[in-house]
């Protein structure tokens, strides 16, 4: 689906409903963005049947957003008495995070910021699957919406290259890890902990970089809408490349001789 649909809710719909539709498989996730406009469309296209992978998420309250609009959209189809079973994906990016403030933060800190996101919204998770709300759409039918790992290759070549794999274990949740992560874990990765119900050390760590200086919401609004940005602005090269070969291959076409 196009990014440039992400900030227009009716459009973004429209066109999962029709990807959805011309797929015709039942296990095909359509991304939109958890932005505004991307909760909206994100309730309605639940609504309306279709998977959907709620990418771009970067923060417990990203998340949370995320999550209650997958849960509209069920509880809509539930009062409407339809199949409340539509599966869905909350995308949280994790490496970013450490990549944001790589030569802002002490040592100490290094490649613990995603990790310690991570912790925060799996409380949350945890603690939406535990509430009473979910417990009546889950007594109607409805699978949860899965916690997604993503942006779990390490950039920082001073860290593990299994970090967010290892720190990330955790029961019903996805990690979408690279193709070289998911060697490296192969070859040399252990399971160790798995992540605590209840955050861990999160908001110890968290508190951390606040007094360092790092403002983690401010942050998480920043990265969402750069992530935003860079998802337009690849769209818009690979239309731009696939333009440029269609023409060239007109311009060949119409050279050729006509056969006889």
């Amino acid at each position: 689906m196009s990014p440039l649909l992400a900030y227009d809710a009716a459009s973004t719909l429209d066109q999962a409903r029709a990807l959805h539709g011309q797929a015709g498989r039942p296990n095909l996730f359509i991304k939109i963005p958890g932005t505004a406009a991307g909760l909206r469309a994100i309730e309605a296209a639940v609504f309306a049947g279709v998977p959907i992978n709620v990418t771009l998420l970067f923060s417990r309250e990203h998340y949370r957003a995320a999550a209650d609009a997958y849960l509209r959209g069920i509880e809509r189809r539930i009062v409407a008495g339809l199949d409340p079973k539509v599966a869905s994906v909350a995308s949280v990016f994790i490496s970013r995070w450490d990549k944001a403030v790589t030569g802002q933060v002490p040592e100490a800190l290094r490649g613990r910021l995603g990790i310690a996101i991570a912790k925060r919204t799996y409380q949350a998770y945890r603690d939406l699957l535990a509430c009473p709300r979910w417990q009546r759409a889950a007594a109607a039918g409805a699978r949860p919406q899965r916690l997604l790992w993503a942006s779990t290759g390490t950039k920082d070549p001073e860290v593990s290259d299994v970090l967010y794999v290892e720190a990330l274990a955790a029961p019903d949740t996805v990690n979408t890890m690279p193709e070289a992560t998911l060697l490296a874990f192969a070859e040399h990765g252990k399971v160790g902990d798995l992540l605590s119900r209840d955050g861990g050390d999160a908001e110890a760590v968290l508190a951390q970089f606040a007094a360092a200086g790092v403002a983690v919401l401010e942050l998480a609004k920043t990265l969402q809408r750069e992530g935003a940005d860079a998802f337009v602005a690849s769209w818009q090269d690979l239309m731009k490349q696939i333009g440029s070969k269609a023409d060239t291959l007109r311009k060949t076409a119409s050279r050729e001789p006509a056969q006889s």
